[in-house]
């Protein structure tokens, strides 16, 4: 197939990873908006796979609220191109990628696959609020796509609560790139203590504060944080500096280190050295956190929402505790510091799980499949099917 992805505001971490793998037996165009001034209009990013940076606005980072007066220029383009150069189908990613690719594909009778990766009609990122204006324009161009992709069982039950069309919904969870994320390989330096990590979004409700209080009951071991945008943003000055100030009222100072930002590449190092990895924020798009935790081997006890009730199955690959019981993170995290045998059950299975349900490979599969279907090459996938597989 000639696939066309489309991502008007940036490209989410996964769509690289993904684009590569569809590369390997289709013919596959990223089109995003150029957002540096040294960017080349047109790069190969692997074997089959090219992107395309449009000139919509100026060639600078924007906000994705940012970009909205710039989708017009940046779908004209799509349309010059697609007139020429007709895609099999179209992948569109977030709202603005979605609002681009209708535009673009009008009159072509091309089909169109959304993906929103957060709802604005759920404030999926942590600390978030709901926004009415993106929550309609989602609900429109769900409705107006020939398949939504789910990363979850539970962002499709709030699609259908939008009104997108049960039978146009496919889940296709977040994957995770089993080959970088291992359970052997070097591991980033550490000490005596047990040791904790906490991955993700450090604003309230992102669950490092909730893992600051927990640590209160767990002696001795010691807290890692990651998260944030790169160092230097006042936000994220402000961010750090109130995990600072709990960490200090909870009485853990001396047993917290906040690592700030830390890149991709760097993070399985550090997820090996961790003898179990906290995820735990409030709200769960996709899950990645935990899955790639998962696939180093290492224990995870994650929030019960979301993604997590897909991914993690309680007691067998990981733990679940509710999003704000810290007595029970607690104790639930002492106890399985106290029981090496465990963690190492925990690491094996959620490391198999990961790599049976959560590759690449396969979830790159699970897109062709949604694919095949609305451009009629077999039957559409329901959500009824994907929820079984995803168990």
């Amino acid at each position: 197939m000639n696939i066309a992805i489309v991502s008007v505001h940036e490209l989410p971490a996964d769509i690289p990873a993904i684009a590569r793998e569809l590369g390997t037996s289709h013919r596959v165009t990223v089109y995003t908006r150029r957002d540096r001034a040294d960017r080349k209009p047109r790069v190969k990013m692997a074997a089959g796979v090219t992107v395309e940076y449009l000139t919509a606005g100026p060639a600078e980072e924007l906000p994705e609220s940012g970009v909205m007066p710039y989708i017009s220029d940046f779908s004209a383009q799509l349309a010059q191109r697609w007139v020429k150069e007709r895609p099999d189908v179209i992948h569109a990613h977030s709202w603005s990628g979605g609002l681009a690719a209708i535009a673009g594909a009008e009159g072509l009778e091309t089909p169109i696959v959304q993906t929103f990766h957060r709802l604005g009609s759920t404030g999926l990122r942590p600390g978030a609020k709901t926004d009415p204006a993106r929550a309609r324009l989602e609900r429109a161009i769900g409705r107006r796509a020939n398949a939504v992709i789910a990363f979850c069982c539970q962002e499709a039950d709030e699609l259908i609560r939008m009104g997108v069309p049960r039978r146009n919904i496919a889940v296709v969870p977040h994957g995770v790139d089993v080959e970088r994320f291992r359970r052997q390989g070097a591991s980033h330096p550490r000490g005596q203590r047990p040791r904790l990590l906490h991955v993700g979004h450090i604003t309230r409700g992102g669950g490092a504060h909730a893992a600051i209080r927990a640590l209160d009951g767990i002696p001795d071991a010691e807290l890692l944080i990651a998260g944030g945008p790169v160092a230097g943003s006042p936000d994220t000055e402000q961010d750090l500096e109130r995990l600072r100030i709990l960490a200090k009222e909870v009485g853990v100072e001396d047993r917290v280190t906040l690592l700030g930002h830390v890149s991709h590449s760097a993070m399985p190092k550090l997820m090996r050295s961790a003898d179990v990895v906290l995820s735990l924020p409030v709200a769960v798009p996709n899950g990645k956190v935990a899955l790639e935790a998962m696939a180093c081997g290492v224990p995870v006890i994650a929030s019960a929402v979301g993604a997590h009730l897909d991914s993690v199955v309680d007691g067998v690959t990981g733990l679940l505790v509710h999003p704000g019981n810290v007595a029970l993170l607690a104790r639930r995290t002492r106890q399985l510091l106290g029981d090496l045998t465990r963690r190492t059950a925990l690491g094996y299975a959620g490391a198999d799980r990961a790599g049976s349900r959560y590759s690449l490979e396969r979830i790159s599969r699970e897109l062709v499949r949604v694919y095949d279907g609305v451009t009629g090459r077999q039957q559409p996938v329901d959500v009824e099917e994907t929820e079984a597989e995803a168990a």
